[in-house]
């Protein structure tokens, strides 16, 4: 299975995520979803599977710092919106591979994906 891995550089969780792939051997592409962006397709299909509300993260600084107006009535079609125009606002990091997305380190998710290889 190949793995990608996207995500923001300088994120903690990121490092955590990507430190655990290393030292388990785990080969990996990562995309930097803060420079090269994140299509509005990816995404609406990751939305799609683990749905909208785990993809969107409203507890970080670029979320809160929205005006009160697109804070509001947030559905699926406008979080894939504020989300394709500011990627810090998506949960991270996103593992995809085959089938399986992973949204945020749990190294228990983790370790489950990794054994079915």
């Amino acid at each position: 299975m190949t793995l990608t891995l996207y995500g923001i550089p300088n994120c903690d969780t990121v490092k955590k995520a990507r430190k655990y792939l290393d030292a388990r051997g785990v080969s990996f592409a990562f995309h930097d979803y803060k420079k090269a962006g994140v299509t509005q397709e990816h995404l609406a299909r990751w939305a799609s599977q683990v749905g909208w509300e785990k993809l969107l993260n409203k507890a970080g600084t670029t979320f809160k710092k929205l005006p009160d107006a697109d804070k509001a009535d947030i559905d699926a079609t406008k979080a894939i919106a504020l989300m394709v125009a500011n990627p810090s606002m998506i949960k991270r990091p996103v593992v995809e591979g085959g089938k399986a997305l992973l949204v945020g380190f749990k190294e228990s998710e983790w370790d489950a994906l990794l054994s079915q290889n």
